[in-house]
């Protein structure tokens, strides 16, 4: 791999991933509470917000993205979870890019980190600085994107996406898209614990692909086509971006201006429960009843777990190098 633009408390080149040891060092799944309670998230009443990084989405004009054969239901499933490019995926053909929205954000009013007590959805304005924050002050020459909400289906430069696509980070226009309906899905349909931590873990990856389209990993993972199975490049991808999620986690809290104020222990076991629930074998064995190594796109629940865990464990992005000749091994 290539050496990384990173700023002082990065080193120049990428260390290969060690197994540090992850099933001792983060919990495993605990009591299971409601998906509707609050997690032990705690918010900086204090810190200011910069809603200009969230914007509402509108609904698309454009069609329903094509899912055929008989493994369909996977294939939506898979992009469904952390995808990159729904058009890639499910064949959506390109659009121009989203279509403007004449109404105002919904998250203008979230301005200040006590917003969240009254308007809960302002925690994802909190997520998204605080995402933001830690990687425009680790990456030289960080470019700040936006999150885009949706409802039903929106255009964007990847192509025509609905709200079964889920979370997805478009490379073609730098863009986040979430349907917020989606964290229902993942704790109805995919059985995860749910709570802040587990949407904060999902936006974190998804800005993970953001790194990794500015440093060009993803283009070269793309022209190489991806491929399937355990340790394609795709998976590693995946995985790499899993990691970037880790180790915001690890500072998320370090700066007092920080709208997280506090990341628990329980915090932890929602994030690593996600990580656990997307899992490529998770979602093979509850669709399909089998497992099949050879075409996994995203890697296991337990290699989704121990790399969001080498990255919170390190704190270290340069860990994360999930490219390494033995790294998957």
């Amino acid at each position: 791999m290539p050496g990384r633009h990173w700023r002082v408390i990065f080193h120049q080149s990428l260390a290969e991933a060690r197994d540090l040891g992850t099933a001792a060092m983060l919990p495993t799944r605990t009591s299971i509470r409601s998906s509707r309670e609050r997690s032990g998230v705690k918010y900086n009443e204090g810190a200011e917000l910069d809603p200009s990084q969230m914007g509402g989405g509108g609904r698309g004009n454009g069609g329903k993205i094509a899912v055929g054969g008989g493994a369909g239901l996977i294939v939506l499933l898979l992009a469904l979870l952390f995808g990159l490019n729904p058009g890639d995926i499910l064949g959506g053909a390109p659009q121009a890019g989203p279509e403007p929205s004449g109404n105002a954000s919904p998250f203008a009013q979230c301005t200040r980190g006590s917003d969240i007590n009254q308007n809960r959805d302002c925690r994802f304005v909190a997520y998204t600085n605080s995402i933001q924050n830690y990687w425009n002050d680790t990456l030289q020459g960080y470019q700040k994107i936006q999150v885009k909400t949706f409802s039903g289906s929106i255009n964007t430069a990847c192509g025509n996406a609905t709200s079964a696509v889920g979370p997805f980070y478009c490379p073609a226009d730098t863009t986040v898209y979430l349907d917020l309906g989606f964290f229902d899905q993942l704790t109805g349909q995919l059985g995860a614990q749910g709570g802040d931590a587990a949407e904060a873990y999902v936006l974190a990856h998804e800005f993970g692909h953001h790194i990794q389209n500015q440093l060009g990993t993803m283009q070269r993972v793309q022209s190489s086509g991806q491929g399937t199975g355990p340790t394609s490049p795709g998976v590693r991808l995946e995985l790499q971006a899993d990691c970037y999620a880790g180790v915001w986690f690890r500072h998320a809290t370090e700066d007092p201006e920080s709208p997280i104020s506090e990341v628990t222990k329980e915090d932890l076991n929602r994030a690593v429960d996600a990580a656990q629930a997307v899992g490529d074998d998770r979602i093979q064995s509850k669709m399909q009843g089998q497992v099949r190594p050879e075409t996994w796109t995203h890697g296991s629940a337990a290699m989704r777990r121990q790399w969001l865990a080498q990255g919170f464990n390190t704190g270290d992005p340069n860990k994360c190098d999930t490219f390494a000749r033995n790294a998957l091994n």
